[in-house]
């Protein structure tokens, strides 16, 4: 585990800190504010330290070609009313940052385009977080940076020389690696959880977490057992509503279950030193006979 360290608003992130844990809302909201307030809900309920939504701005990031695709969805019948649909904007996003001051809890954004950069900085996030989707988009990385707040970068659908360029190009200063595997849902056999020794090997001075999309909980505690600093998993309120990220998200008793897993876990981690606890000094009185 490595000894790098930064702030994340109030929380220290790194080091023998307890992780920083992200319920993702991402699109999981479906384009309605009241289940971003429900979602918003549930991940205070689970303990968690942060939301984290998306923001686009649809027409720099699909061609108008993509845009134009049949596509039947809630909102229309191209793939352009889905993506529109589901991108909230501003009146959405300051009732959201009101909600969470409110409940006392963080909330930050994947920002795919500098006008989204832009846009969510207005609301002075802890954070800003870049998508695996965005890790070779080198002009984006560099506008990140223009705010000087910490960021998080996911790397799903990249190898070790991918993450190692878009870190030459972000600088190791005020940033947390997240290892990752961009598919919906991961099996257990592509989560290579070995992948967050290696970053840390690779990247001794910055803290090394985890974000995962596969079904079940026991690799997510896992990977704090190897060292993650910080966790982010999908939330929904239910894994068979509507929506692309549903099936792969975690319901709200499971994470509830998942961070209380994780906190017992690093409880239980102790300091590595080897002694008699006051406990078993009855015990030795009972049963050892020299």
């Amino acid at each position: 585990m490595s000894d790098a360290v930064l702030k994340i608003g109030r929380k220290t992130v790194g080091g023998n800190c307890p992780a920083y844990i992200i319920a993702e809302i991402g699109i999981n909201h479906n384009g309605s504010i009241d289940i971003a307030k429900k979602l918003i809900d549930a991940a205070v309920e689970c303990g968690c330290d942060a939301v984290k939504f998306q923001k686009r701005t649809i027409e720099v990031v699909y061609t108008a070609e993509e845009l134009a695709k049949p596509r039947e969805n809630p909102f229309g019948t191209t793939n352009g009313d889905l993506k529109r649909g589901l991108e909230f904007g501003f009146e959405q996003y300051a009732d959201i940052d009101r909600y969470c001051k409110e409940k006392g809890i963080d909330w930050l954004a994947s920002c795919w385009d500098e006008q989204s950069v832009d846009f969510i900085g207005q609301f002075h996030p802890p954070c800003y977080k870049i998508a695996s989707a965005s890790l070779t988009d080198d002009n984006l990385l560099l506008y990140h940076r223009k705010f000087n707040r910490p960021i998080i970068l996911s790397t799903g659908m990249a190898d070790l020389s991918l993450i190692e360029h878009a870190v030459n190009i972000l600088g190791p200063e005020n940033l947390v690696i997240l290892h990752c595997t961009s598919t919906y849902p991961s099996t257990p056999e592509e989560l290579n959880l070995k992948g967050i020794k290696t970053l840390q090997q690779k990247f001794p001075n910055i803290p090394i977490g985890y974000s995962g999309h596969e079904v079940g909980l026991a690799t997510t505690v896992a990977a704090v057992v190897l060292g993650a600093c910080m966790i982010e998993r999908h939330i929904t309120l239910d894994r068979a509503m509507w929506g692309n990220d549903q099936a792969a998200s975690v319901e709200t008793q499971g994470f509830k279950r998942m961070v209380r897993d994780i906190r017992v876990i690093e409880t239980a981690m102790g300091d590595g030193v080897i002694k008699i606890y006051d406990s078993e000094k009855p015990i030795i009185k009972k049963l050892r006979r020299v």
